[in-house]
C-alpha cells in the first residue's frame, strides 16, 4: 500500500528502551545520487521529474520497512507513475528491479509527499531503496538509502496512557486525573524523575511527582511578568521548560519575551532577556532581547539554548549570562550552513546532548535539526517538502542512548533511533482524539512537550486534550 501525504498548516499552538541493539540496522545515504548514466531510462535532467527520497527509513522490522520520498516538480511533462523501487542485490535500483507495494499515478499537485510499504522481505539481509517519479521523458530518481533488516524483531508495541489531567481544561491539584490542566506546553523531567510543566493557559508552572501527584511549584495564575516568591510570582503564556543538575528550573516565558529561573528553593527571576521584543544579544543576560521564546534545553555545564520563534534562531545563554546566536537568521529559511548563515522558519522545540550538540524541532520548516558545538547545521529528518514524515514537530527530548524523541504537532509519537530508523510510536497523522491504547489506535490532540525519563518513560504534553500521557515502549521478537 502506499500513502499519499500532502502538506497541512496546523494551528500553532519508556520500560522498554529502543536502542534496538540486535537489529545490526545500518542506514547512510550513499555519496552518489541519481545520475543520467545509472538511468537508462532518462533523457534529459531538465525534462524529467525532481524527485527526492526520504532519508529514513520507517518501522523496520525482520520482514517489513517502510520508504518514500517527494516530487517537487513534475519536469516537462505529466507524472504518469512515481514510487519506491528497490533490490538486495542492485546497489543503485531501478524500476526494473522490486516496486514497494503500489505506486501513484497521475500525479497533478506539487510538492507531493508519499511512503510506501516494503513487504516480503528476508530477515538480516541489506537492502537499497531509492524514490522514483516518471514522466514521458523519462524516470527520475532520488539518492539511494541502504539498511539491513533485523534478524528477529517482528515489530514495536508503544502502550499510551494518561498520567495526569482529566481532559478538561481547569486549574486543580491532586493526584492523576484528579488534577487539571489548561493546554499544557512544556515539560522536563529531573534525575528522580520528577516532571515540571508549563501549564501555559493557567500561567502557573505545575510540578508532578512520580506517584502522579501534581502541584504548584510557581505562578498564581494570572498574566503577568513579577519575580520574587514563587507563590506570588506571574507568568505570561510559558512554554518551553528545562531543569538543570542543581533543581534549577528555567521557563521561557513566551508572552514575556524572557527566561525565567525558578530556585529549588522557590525564588523566581529574569534570567535572560529584559521583557522587550526584539532580536539583541549582549554580555549581560538581562540586556539581551528575545522575541516570543518557545524552546528551551540547558547543557552540563550550565548553558541553556533557547529556540527564539520569533526571531527565528538559537540562542546561547552561557551560565555567566552571555547570550550569543548559536545560529539562524531573523528572516529565517530552510538553509543548511553554519551559524547565522544557517536558516529556520519559527523553531520551537529544543534539546542538547552531552556532547553539546544541539537538536531543534524547525517546526515551520517541518524537520528536525542538528547543531554541532561549531554551530555547523544539517538536517535530521523532514523538510518543507517533506510534511508527510512529520507534519509541523513541536517538541523534541534525547534518552540516554542518544535517540531523538519527537512530538508532532500533527498527533503523532516518534522516534528517530541513532541508526537512522524512524518509529512511528503512537498516534495517528492528522487525527485528533484523547484515546488511550496501543500504537495507532491510541489519539493526541495538538501534543506540545515531550520529555524521557532514566528508565525511558516518554511523557507527552497533550496540550487540547489538557492532559500528561505517558507512553511505554516493548520490543516484539520473533519466536
Amino acid at each position: 500500500m502506499i500513502k499519499i501525504l500532502h502538506p497541512s498548516r496546523m494551528k500553532k499552538s519508556s520500560s522498554g528502551k529502543l536502542t534496538l541493539p540486535v537489529l545490526l540496522i545500518s542506514l547512510i545515504i550513499l555519496a552518489g545520487s541519481c545520475k543520467k548514466n545509472n538511468d537508462t531510462t532518462t533523457s534529459t535532467a531538465s525534462s524529467v521529474p525532481k524527485v527526492t527520497t526520504s532519508g529514513l527509513i520507517i518501522n523496520l522490522t525482520s520482514t517489513t520497512a517502510q520508504s518514500g520520498g517527494s516530487v517537487s516538480d513534475e519536469g516537462t511533462s505529466s507524472v504518469t507513475e512515481a514510487g519506491v523501487c528497490y533490490s538486495s542485490t542492485n546497489k543503485t535500483p531501478t524500476i526494473s528491479d522490486s516496486k514497494a507495494d503500489g505506486v501513484i499515478t497521475g500525479v497533478s499537485a506539487f510538492p507531493v509527499d508519499f511512503t510506501s510499504d516494503l513487504s516480503d522481505l528476508t530477515a538480516n539481509t541489506t537492502y537499497y531503496v531509492r524514490a522514483f517519479a516518471t514522466n514521458s521523458s523519462g524516470t527520475a530518481y532520488g539518492d539511494v538509502i541502504t539498511f539491513t533488516t533485523s534478524a528477529t524483531l517482528s515489530g514495536v508495541v508503544t502502550t499510551v496512557t494518561t498520567f495526569a489531567g482529566s481532559g478538561t481544561a481547569g486549574y486543580l491539584e491532586g493526584a492523576g486525573n484528579m488534577a487539571m490542566f489548561n493546554n499544557p506546553e512544556g515539560i522536563a523531567v529531573d534525575a528522580s524523575g520528577k516532571l515540571y510543566v508549563s501549564d501555559s493557559f493557567n500561567s502557573r508552572i505545575r510540578s508532578i511527582t512520580t506517584a502522579g501527584e501534581t502541584a504548584s511549584l510557581a505562578g498564581i495564575g494570572t498574566l503577568g511578568y513579577t519575580d520574587g516568591d514563587a507563590a506570588t510570582a506571574q507568568f505570561y503564556g510559558p512554554n518551553g521548560i528545562a531543569v538543570d543538575a542543581s533543581g534549577n528550573v528555567f521557563v521561557a516565558d513566551f508572552g514575556n519575551n524572557v527566561i525565567r529561573k525558578i530556585t529549588p528553593s522557590g525564588v523566581v527571576s529574569t534570567f535572560a532577556g529584559n521583557g522587550t521584543p526584539g532580536f539583541v544579544n549582549s554580555t549581560t543576560a538581562t540586556s539581551a532581547e528575545f522575541n516570543s521564546p518557545s524552546g528551551i534545553a540547558v547543557d552540563g555545564s550550565g548553558n541553556l539554548y533557547v529556540a527564539d520563534r520569533g526571531n527565528n534562531a538559537i540562542r546561547k545563554i552561557t551560565a555567566a549570562g552571555v547570550v550569543t546566536t548559536l545560529a539562524g537568521f531573523k528572516s529565517g529559511g530552510f538553509v543548511n550552513a553554519t551559524g547565522t548563515d544557517a536558516g529556520f522558519k519559527k523553531p520551537n522545540g529544543i534539546t542538547v546532548d552531552g556532547a553539546g550538540n544541539v537538536f531543534v524541532a524547525d517546526q515551520g520548516n517541518s524537520a528536525v535539526r542538528k547543531i554541532t558545538a561549531e554551530g555547523v547545521v544539517t538536517t535530521v529528518a523532514g523538510g518543507p517538502s517533506q510534511t508527510g514524515l512529520l507534519n509541523f514537530p513541536a517538541a523534541i527530548a534525547l534518552d540516554n542512548q542518544g535517540n531523538i524523541f519527537i512530538a508532532d504537532e500533527g498527533g503523532r509519537i516518534m522516534e528517530s533511533t541513532t541508526d537512522h530508523v524512524l518509529y512511528i510510536l503512537a498516534g495517528s497523522l492528522n487525527v485528533s482524539g484523547f484515546v488511550n491504547g496501543d500504537g495507532a489506535s491510541a489519539l493526541f490532540s495538538s501534543p506540545q512537550g515531550i520529555a524521557v525519563d532514566a528508565n525511558n518513560n516518554i511523557y507527552v504534553a497533550d496540550q487540547d486534550n489538557n492532559c500528561i500521557r505517558k507512553l511505554t515502549v516493548k520490543i516484539v521478537q520473533n519466536p
